[in-house]
């Protein structure tokens, strides 16, 4: 009796050591532009994701996800740092044309940084220093070229595949052969896959999907151009709703692979957005990629595969984009880097069946220009979102769990949560030596424009076709700022 107890408690131990010795291979799959309502498992009636809605079922949906910026770059650069914006100091896109003190800013916004500080411990140099072969493949955005200390060879990718290594030209996402450039890079992903033999993988596949201009394949593009003439329905853009289905054809076509391999089981998929959609396509939220408000920066969010228990019900807590750090860190049996602090929370518990996780404030800060964007702040514990503008020094104040839509600013009305909140919000700002705006432009001409371009069409209707419905929201803010 006591050598079959001995025998089943040996059991158990070699079963907990070989649990604590799997090594996951990780796909971390990051949208560019995709809003919160893009896809099916998240309300699309459209456009068409039938892998997507099949793969996140067999996992877990976070209703509530968010990108940790606003825009490209600085999302990018939280993903793989696990930090909020001023610990890398990759705050906006660099663009000439949105420099600090151009002459259509009221104020001196903060200066960016351009490129990933090669101090930041990514994600990539992790997993690869705790023996996973890494690749990216894709949209970096946070330093230029292909091999420099801030290129992704630089930073712990061991493979580096950009458009230009298919013959693409710039802002071109379709070739006149008709050579497409996601169906590309998921073509590497899976010979990479295939090539790491036994040695675990993490392949981050930043594609450059679902971004303007609107090149997706021509059968695609027909197809939609059908449906919505059948429906009369002239507001969508086909080339748009034919780009999102390109996308999801392509998710499929990599989990197919990894099942005929006999690794899906051995993977874990993670799924989501660098910001919130275009104009036209985040209704009824306020706002749009390159806003705080909610439609810029509320995203899709899913994960399935190994480790991650099957969930029939929608995660509702917050999750940003950072968390996903310490999540592939902890679900790869790895450790932080001691000199290197993320400040995203793990994801585990939830991948697990935990049901909440005790979050405080999150934050986000954005002291630039660009698009729509202004230099802007802020703080969410919850229930309350505070949004904080440079420009005014003034705050808008919304109970999310009564208006998500961000319509009723409750700034004028719940003055002690208001003044609590922003006091709060620049203590945060001031302990993470957070870049602000420095004051007035002496530059500012209230009648300059920006120098902005309009996004080149491809073959899809539009660009980035505008929101009636923000057109409101839009006169009452001003309405604001004039008194």
């Amino acid at each position: 009796m006591k050598r079959n107890a001995f025998l089943s408690f040996f059991a158990l131990i070699s079963l907990s050591i070989t649990l604590r010795a799997v090594s996951p291979n990780i796909i971390l799959i990051f949208i560019d532009d995709m809003g919160w309502r893009d896809v099916g498992f998240s309300g699309e009636e459209i456009a068409e994701t039938p892998s997507l809605d099949h793969y996140a079922k067999q996992g877990i949906v976070f209703a509530n996800a968010y990108a940790s910026a606003p825009n490209c770059a600085p999302s990018r650069a939280c993903l793989l740092s696990g930090q909020y914006t001023p610990r890398h100091g990759v705050y906006t896109v660099v663009d000439e044309r949105h420099a600090p003190g151009s002459a259509h800013h009221k104020i001196l916004a903060a200066k960016s940084n351009e490129s990933m500080p090669t101090e930041v411990v990514t994600l990539a140099e992790v997993m690869k220093k705790g023996g996973y072969t890494t690749a990216c493949l894709g949209m970096w955005n946070l330093g230029r070229g292909k091999n420099s200390p801030v290129t992704p060879t630089g930073q712990g990718f061991d493979l580096f595949r950009r458009p230009q290594d298919y013959g693409y030209e710039k802002h071109r996402y379709q070739k006149d052969d008709g050579s497409y450039l996601a169906d590309d890079f998921t073509d590497e992903a899976i010979s990479f896959i295939d090539k790491a033999k036994d040695q675990p993988f993490f392949v981050y596949l930043p594609y450059h999907s679902i971004h303007a201009p609107f090149e997706p394949p021509a059968e695609l593009l027909s197809k939609y151009e059908s449906k919505l003439k059948k429906t009369g329905n002239s507001d969508e853009d086909p080339g748009y709703l034919a780009t999102v289905e390109a996308l999801d054809r392509n998710v499929g076509r990599l989990m197919r692979h990894l099942e005929e391999k006999g690794l899906e089981q051995k993977t874990t998929i993670f799924f989501t957005s660098d910001n919130g959609g275009i104009p036209s396509r985040i209704s009824p939220l306020n706002g749009s990629k390159g806003s705080l408000y909610e439609g810029g920066i509320k995203v899709p969010a899913a994960a399935w595969g190994y480790g991650v228990k099957k969930s029939s019900d929608y995660c509702p807590e917050i999750v940003l984009g950072m968390d996903f750090y310490p999540t592939i860190i902890e679900l790869a049996g790895l450790s932080h880097d001691p000199s290197h602090k993320p400040d995203g929370i793990s994801l585990v518990p939830h991948l697990r069946g935990t049901p909440s996780i005790n979050r405080g404030n999150v934050f986000w800060h954005f002291p630039c220009y660009i698009g729509k964007g202004e230099p802007s702040s802020v703080i969410r514990n919850g229930r309350y979102k505070l949004i904080y503008f440079f420009e005014d020094k003034r705050s808008e104040l919304y109970d999310l769990e009564k208006d998500p839509n961000e319509k009723n600013d409750l700034a004028n009305s719940k003055v002690q949560e208001k003044q609590r909140m922003e006091n709060e919000l620049f203590a945060w700002l001031k302990k993470t030596g957070a870049a602000v705006p420095s004051g007035p432009n002496p530059s500012y001409d209230p009648t300059a424009v920006s120098k902005g371009k309009k996004g080149k069409e491809g073959k899809g209707k539009k660009s980035e076709p505008g929101n009636k419905g923000s057109k409101e929201d839009e006169v009452k803010r001003k309405k604001k700022k004039q008194k």
